[in-house]
């Protein structure tokens, strides 16, 4: 996914659309929150800084709504005792105390750590909710002083990530009442943007800038103070106190019922039971509620927002977790197809959608996201998608609705996709604003010929023409199920005819694998790149081939130790810390992976599988971020952390998920009702791994696998329904 600003960065390279690295995600570690189109980032005080190259504040549909929140006790900033955020990630805890306190002359008028402050916050609604309590543990009174300073700059999410804008709008004048203050900002586009604070009880002085509290806490006694931020005055309106607690009630729902729609994991490994829920608590998170159904938002800070290739892949890595996801999807990624020709947003008829955006700068189309169709593999992996979902769930009313979309998909994979008629899916932008890449690794150098000569499109990418085999035989399953055969013979010819022309074309023994790409002029782009494991993906790979690709990817200059580099450090423009050329990535290692297992290379897999979760032991809330530097594993030392990697990330936090189930050989059978462990291998950091309600097709299962000697042995443990366990070597 491109690092993406909008307009060229003062004194910066060419490269397009960049976030430029003024300050290290990792380096501040920020406290993340999200709900729907809204999220929120953090310092461990529960601050929201501003400067250079910072993230935080509120953000409401791509806008930040509050740009500036500061907490002092006495006029000094409290000390940070610890913060977190919950398991669920429901809510945001920050613990504080007081530092040493002086007066004007310098005498020293409270020692540190009698005032303990605490700070809960959540989301719900477009609105943040906080609850500050403060509590006295000195043995005589004390008078406190509470100043809360705040701001907004409303200022665009590209703006934030760097871009330059030679006009704004407005500022509005603020309005101050007694216990609310509402800042508002009129932009370009005409649009007024409001964030209004709450705050219960009344501030003994309140500015449009600051509010200040004067609490008088007895010995062992608490004063509690509520706040809610709500953006386009989306707060309940009523007494603060009933409203907070509604909405904290409302949030924990929500999460709760679709949380339990998955099926549950407990391993033998506690550091990894810590691993997995965080990928669950993250992907549902990113969850977003569509009129067509859920669908995981990319990531925060960047990228929180419809993205067409990462919610289905995410989809995929998850379909065997909650096939409600997938189809949530299916339906809104349908529902924003493309059905005319609009070179300014690359978007052309079938073709599905890569972004949506809702800021003033994509209103105005200062950058071409607002709808943006500038991706090569979203229409096959929708395909593939829809395949997939069928195979697991037998919705065929769903594919019935969907039909019409994947007949508009396949027909621009046939005309538009394929830009020379020559059976390969290329790419080249219609517009100069579009992206100069267009596969998953979008970054401007991320395509190159051994030399490191960029290539020139169009650009037909190995993983991409994978993507597309996968959707003609998921077409073919499709159109059979539908009833008809005629389709579904002429989608098995095509992908028949493209596997031949792919071995010919993209395999080279000098390789010992695929080559990255072909350019314009066909000539092969001769670099081992991981993008070469996802021919395996699919099943397109000639068997004879898959022992030669999967022995190069695992090789030291592809597998550093903690996964799979994104390009082999033996090539022109590797770099340990570049996005897309020589990182390491835990979504395509998951995709590398599942390859390895589906051709049988299960110990190669479950090697990649160990490296990642080694990794997230090493990383803050064992939370796996969007990608890491790809230098080399070293004992007793963690991964070296990208400086502005997405955390959470959707396809990051499904990748483990999806590796288990690689490892495991977990599938459904529906025709037998039966769930399917075809040759289930453990990773050596888990000795038992126990599956709580599979569901297939109405009937649910609960499982225990343990490793017994060099065999695994599957246990059923309760069933519900007439489903069967079926394993096979």
């Amino acid at each position: 996914m491109q690092m993406a600003g909008a307009r060229p960065i003062a004194n910066a390279p060419a490269a397009q659309y960049a976030v430029p690295a003024g300050a290290s995600l990792q380096e501040r570690r920020p406290r993340t929150l999200k709900h729907a189109d809204t999220f929120a980032v953090f310092d461990h005080n529960g601050d929201v800084l501003s400067g250079p190259g910072i993230a935080d504040g509120l953000f409401h549909r791509d806008t930040r709504y509050l740009s500036y929140l500061y907490l002092m006790v006495d006029g000094q900033r409290p000390l940070l005792l610890s913060s977190t955020v919950r398991d669920d990630n429901a809510a945001f805890t920050s613990d504080l105390t007081n530092p040493d306190l002086f007066d004007s002359t310098g005498k020293l008028i409270l020692e540190h750590d009698f005032l303990h402050l605490r700070r809960s916050r959540f989301l719900w609604n477009g609105a943040c909710y906080e609850r500050l309590a403060v509590r006295n543990f000195d043995e005589r009174p004390r008078q406190v002083r509470i100043d809360l300073t705040f701001a907004a700059d409303f200022a665009d999410l590209f703006e934030v990530r760097g871009a330059l804008r030679l006009r704004r709008g407005t500022m509005q004048a603020p309005d101050v009442g007694t216990d609310c203050v509402t800042l508002a900002y009129r932009g370009l586009d005409d649009r007024r943007r409001a964030t209004t604070l709450r705050f219960e009880p009344a501030p003994d002085r309140l500015s449009s800038n600051l509010a200040t509290f004067v609490f008088d806490l007895d010995p062992k006694r608490q004063k509690t103070l509520l706040l809610e931020i709500s953006c386009d005055g989306a707060g309940a309106g009523e007494a603060l106190h009933r409203s907070t607690f509604r909405a904290l009630r409302e949030a924990r729902r929500a999460l709760r019922t679709s949380s339990s729609r998955a099926a549950a994991m407990i391993t033998s490994n506690a550091i990894f039971n810590e691993t997995l829920r965080r990928s669950v608590s993250d992907l549902y998170t990113l969850i977003t509620d569509t009129p067509e159904g859920p669908l995981p938002y990319a990531g925060i800070p960047w990228f929180s927002t419809v993205f067409g290739r990462d919610a289905l892949i995410t989809a995929l890595q998850t379909l065997w977790l909650d096939p409600a996801i997938s189809r949530g999807v299916l339906l809104h990624l349908a529902a924003n197809q493309a059905t005319t020709f609009d070179p300014a947003s690359d978007a052309e008829p079938g073709k599905i959608i890569h972004e949506v955006r809702h800021g003033e700068m994509a209103e105005l189309r200062e950058v071409p996201f607002g709808r943006y169709y500038g991706s090569v593999d979203s229409t096959p992996l929708f395909v593939m998608l829809a395949g997939a979902y069928l195979e697991r769930t037998r919705d065929v009313a769903t594919l019935q609705r969907l039909w019409p979309n994947i007949e508009a998909a396949l027909s621009w994979l046939e005309k538009d996709g394929d830009r020379d008629g020559d059976g390969f899916i290329e790419y080249d932008r219609r517009s100069s604003e579009g992206l100069n890449n267009q596969g998953w690794k979008d970054s401007r150098d991320s395509v190159f010929h051994s030399d490191g000569a960029l290539a020139k499109g169009p650009i037909a990418l190995v993983e991409v023409q994978a993507y597309a085999f996968g959707a003609w035989r998921a077409a073919a399953a499709i159109a059979r199920a539908l009833s008809r055969p005629e389709q579904a013979a002429a989608f098995d010819e095509r992908a028949q005819a493209l596997r031949t022309a792919f071995d010919a074309a993209f395999f080279d023994p000098t390789l010992e694998g695929y080559v990255l790409a072909l350019d314009g002029d066909k000539r092969p782009c001769r670099v081992r790149a991981s993008n070469a494991g996802h021919a395996l993906l699919t099943g397109l790979a000639l068997p004879e081939r898959a022992e030669a690709v999967v022995k190069t990817l695992m090789g030291p200059a592809s597998f550093c130790g903690w996964g799979v580099r994104t390009v082999a450090a033996t090539e022109a423009r590797y770099n340990p810390m570049s996005y897309h050329n020589g990182s390491v990535w835990p979504h395509d290692n998951a995709l590398i992976a599942a390859g390895f297992a589906r051709y049988g290379f299960k110990r190669e897999a479950a090697r990649i599988f160990e490296g990642i979760f080694a990794a997230s032991t090493y990383i803050d809330l064992r939370r796996l971020p969007e990608l890491f530097c790809g230098f080399v594993r070293r004992r007793t030392r963690g991964p070296t952390f990208y400086p502005v990697a997405c955390m959470p990330q959707a396809w990051a936090a499904a990748a483990p998920l999806f590796m288990l189930q690689s490892c495991l050989g977990l599938g459904f059978d529906l025709n037998g009702l039966h769930v399917t462990f075809e040759g289930p291998m453990l990773p050596d950091f888990v000795g038992e791994v126990t599956l709580l309600n599979l569901a297939i097709d109405g009937a649910t299962v609960d499982v225990a696998l343990r490793r017994s000697g060099l065999q695994v042995v599957v246990d059923v443990l309760d069933r519900r329904g007439s489903v069967r366990v079926v394993t096979t070597s």
